[in-house]
């Protein structure tokens, strides 16, 4: 084996491991929308006032 290949076990555990970490990525998208709407209309709110 070369340094970096995994065998099945470790296969295994990065795989749960990754798996673990992938809710965070779309929870950072969701925020990003949250945060891009509220600007939006931020921005919006300010046309209508002038």
């Amino acid at each position: 084996m070369g340094k970096y290949q995994l065998d099945d076990k470790s296969k295994a555990l990065a795989n749960k491991y990754q798996d673990g970490k992938r809710p965070a990525v779309s929870n950072k998208k969701e925020k990003l929308d949250q945060i891009r709407e509220a600007y939006l209309k931020k921005k919006q709110e300010k046309q209508d006032k002038k």
